[in-house]
């Protein structure tokens, strides 16, 4: 199996992972951390199913190398792939929003339950919340980009079993 059917299906799986955790353990534990694990969840996803249409294009000698690093990634994908298969740059937006929320958690020294949303606050008190509705957004776009990836990667599907 090549590099970038891997990612495709890791970020198949991936997003699988997320929705079943928002539509079924969510409900039943009602615990807002959960909503962070959805939220990497769907990082993963969207990051992969970004790497399978990098790896097809760098297995095709489309785009030059590019580190393995997210960093290079999203600026190879940006540059490349965006304006090549006309994909909403909102995609992109949200793989930025997501990353950032994720990294701010991480950072972050305070962090509470209010009212069903998993709230996060800086060093600065700048806080930042999540909730069941941006997650379930942003898994009906995550998605739809996943769709997107299928179709572009499927292309040569057959060349490769």
């Amino acid at each position: 199996m090549e590099k970038f059917q891997e990612a495709r299906d890791s970020a198949k799986k991936k997003i699988q992972i997320a929705d079943h955790m928002l539509s079924v353990t969510y409900p039943l534990v009602k615990d807002t951390k959960l909503l962070l694990a959805i939220m990497e969840n769907i990082f993963l996803a969207y990051s992969n199913a970004m790497s399978a249409i990098l790896y097809r294009e760098r297995l095709f000698k489309m785009i030059p190398p590019f580190q393995e690093t997210f960093e290079s990634k999203l600026s190879m994908f940006r540059e490349n792939c965006l304006p090549k298969y006309k994909i909403d740059k909102e995609h992109l937006r949200l793989i930025q929003d997501i990353r950032s929320t994720i990294i701010e958690h991480r950072k972050s020294p305070v962090e509470f339950t209010r009212k069903d949303r998993f709230v996060i606050c800086s060093d600065s008190y700048n806080m930042k919340s999540i909730g069941v509705e941006e997650m379930k957004a942003y898994i009906n776009k995550a998605k739809v980009f996943i769709e997107v990836m299928d179709k572009i990667v499927g292309k040569d599907e057959g060349i490769f079993r």
